[in-house]
């Protein structure tokens, strides 16, 4: 699992394994959520947003099966 650089208010890291779709987001209050199955495109648009926290919630939060934390 890589880590993917990302500036935001409220996500601290994100790692991905372009392996398997794997997605950890930390958030800067500790916690943590694990995606299964994300593709890359996701995962990199996420980092890469103008506010990826928006972009979590509009994008990743529902739509990607959740699999820990």
């Amino acid at each position: 699992m890589q880590e993917l650089q990302v500036r935001s208010r409220i996500v601290s890291s994100v790692y991905f394994d372009p392996n398997d779709g794997r997605l950890r987001i930390v958030f800067r209050n500790g916690e943590e959520r694990i995606f299964d199955k994300v593709p890359e495109r996701s995962a990199l648009e996420l980092v890469s947003a103008p506010s990826p926290g928006n972009y979590y919630i509009d994008h990743i939060r529902t739509r990607f099966r959740r699999v820990a934390a």
